[in-house]
């Protein structure tokens, strides 16, 4: 085997580890999600097993990720494109599209369950969801977004938005400045 294949593998069990420890997740949970047995997952990320595409497949889609994110593949496509995800330690990831002050900035973030806190500030956002399913508290009512739904609001309304169920929620989420509005120019 050549060194940069091994350097790959074995860089799969400590990403694996780091994934699920950042979304909050036990051996348990993550066994009873993927069908993997704990000891199996235990030795993936110990660098004990190999993995191999039967275990990475259902792990890249618990996760919400692309299996070329799993196992780090090469970089492709325009090299100036850098995109840095934000972890905040209880297994939320936050990754910035665009930097355009004073424009709609727009997010990719996958978020893991937490207690509702309604919140009020200036601006408009949209909120399309990718993967799993978004509960949307705003103001006194409440939503349940599936794939491929889409909300949009005056963030001076009380707001709240997270997953619907146990498990993390994946999104886009475009920002925008007070006054911002999507204007739909065609129609199915």
């Amino acid at each position: 085997m050549d060194a940069e294949l091994e350097r790959i593998l074995d860089g799969i069990g400590p990403r694996l580890r780091t994934l699920r420890r950042d979304r909050g997740l036990t051996l348990e949970t993550l066994a009873a999600t993927t069908g993997i047995s704990v000891s199996t997952l235990s030795r993936l990320e110990s660098g004990k097993r190999r993995p191999t595409l039967d275990l990475l497949i259902p792990l890249a889609r618990a996760h919400h990720i692309a299996l070329d994110q799993l196992v780090a593949a090469p970089a492709s496509g325009d090299p100036r494109v850098h995109l840095t995800p934000l972890h905040d330690g209880r297994g939320s990831v936050l990754v910035p599209l665009t930097q355009y002050p004073g424009r709609v900035q727009v997010f990719k973030q996958v978020l893991a369950p937490r207690e509702p806190k309604l919140v009020t500030h200036e601006g408009h956002e949209w909120l399309y969801v990718l993967a799993g399913e978004l509960r949307l508290i705003l103001g006194a009512d409440e939503f349940v977004l599936r794939p491929g739904e889409l909300a949009e609001f005056d963030t001076r309304e009380p707001h709240w938005f997270g997953p619907a169920r146990d498990s993390a929620v994946e999104i886009l989420h475009l920002f925008g400045p007070r006054g911002d509005q999507a204007v739909v120019r065609a129609k199915p």
